[in-house]
């Protein structure tokens, strides 16, 4: 079983590099300190639950509500080949296959669902996944809940269709639809490709309407467009893709420029419309998700694949690796979310699903992911 999961790693390393941009240049980049993980991962928690003939499809959204209700967004499940291999362990990854690039093999099926503390799978919202059926594209993106919305509602981003959708918290009603399926635009009330959404304290949402429109959408609580910033370039502020964003104290917000390797930086202003750039951090190769503490960003990367903590002036504070072995390893943290108990999950969206991190004991608490920022927490 272990050299069949190294040759999966390899297959999957293979295809992985074919795929995905080359890493942006970080010479003359200061990396800071590089270490090992602080974290402790717990083998095989995230339980299969799929009927005979199906595993999960890739991990592309995570969001710990608590440590008893992590909920999950996933690109459809994947069907297995007939006879099941031995050397499968309960994920595609484990026999070889990509999620991210077996369509063929994705079934828009499970698309949302929820986990307790032991990976047990707790809700299944199957009424849901008609807004993922016939997607030829890879569907949901990100899963967020505001931390000042006394509701608690579920956003979810659908990539391929151009909309958001809003989710009562117990995932029995569709609120609210943001864009219009399959309509890609760039105005006031239509997307293309968007790749997430953050709050602020004041109840403004930001839409990072991410790999075609490449700008941050601001909008009021009751989802009236009242601008937008970033733009399509290398220059301040701008992007070659915006995948993640994420408030922070002092009316700061920290957008990933995925393809160009970068943290960009603002800061709110005067004019709920607008936003000032303060400064861009670079050489990360592909960045992937953001998670924003009191003083400190943490992002996920590819090229390499690497969790990294930055300060507000761009100093790298601690590094470290993500190995790609299995059978704890990663292709890809696509999604990364942590719970009031400072656990981490790592959603993997190639070898197709959702590990656990525990901190170690006696670790630097410097070197454990808080819960996102909020005002007032």
């Amino acid at each position: 079983m272990r050299n069949s999961r190294l040759l999966a790693g390899a297959v999957l390393t293979g295809l992985f590099a074919a795929v995905l941009p080359g890493p942006v240049s970080s010479q003359d980049v200061d990396e800071g300190p590089i270490g090992p993980s602080p974290y402790d991962i717990i083998e095989g928690w995230h339980v299969p639950f799929a009927k005979q003939g199906f595993t999960h499809g890739g991990n592309s959204g995570l969001w710990a509500e608590s440590p008893d209700r992590i909920i999950v967004a996933q690109r459809g499940e994947t069907r297995l080949p007939i006879p099941i291999p031995d050397e499968f362990d309960g994920y595609a990854g484990s026999i070889g296959i990509n999620t991210l690039q077996a369509v063929a093999l994705r079934t828009w099926q499970n698309c949302l669902y929820t986990l307790d503390r032991n990976g047990n799978v707790t809700d299944v919202w199957e009424q849901w996944d008609y807004l993922c059926a016939g997607s030829e594209g890879p569907g949901p993106h990100r899963i967020r809940i505001s931390p000042y919305d006394p509701a608690r509602r579920i956003w979810l981003v659908n990539e391929t269709f151009h909309q958001i959708y809003v989710f009562s918290n117990d995932g029995s009603e569709l609120l609210m639809t943001l864009g219009e399926k399959d309509v890609p635009g760039a105005d006031q009330t239509h997307y293309s490709r968007p790749q997430d959404v953050a709050f602020l304290p004041d109840g403004r949402i930001l839409i990072a309407d991410g790999l075609d429109n490449h700008r941050v959408v601001i909008l009021d609580a009751d989802t009236n467009y009242l601008g937008e910033f970033g733009g399509e370039g290398s220059g301040p502020g701008q992007f070659n893709g915006v995948h993640a964003i994420a408030t922070g104290p002092d009316g700061r917000i920290f957008a990933l420029d995925r393809s160009g390797g970068r943290i960009n930086q603002y800061r709110t202003t005067n004019d709920p419309g607008r936003v000032e750039f303060i400064n861009s951090s670079d050489g990360f190769g592909l960045t992937l998700d953001v998670i924003v503490n009191d003083d400190a960003v943490w992002i996920t990367t590819l090229g390499p694949l690497r969790f990294v903590k930055v300060d507000f002036d761009g100093k790298r504070l601690y590094t470290w690796e993500v190995p790609r072995a299995l059978p704890n390893g990663y292709l890809e943290v696509h999604t990364f979310t942590v719970d009031s108990e400072r656990n981490m999950y790592g959603g993997d969206n190639q070898y197709g699903r959702t590990q656990k991190f525990v901190p170690k004991q006696g670790v630097d608490p410097d070197l454990i992911i808080g819960p996102p920022w909020a005002e007032g927490r």
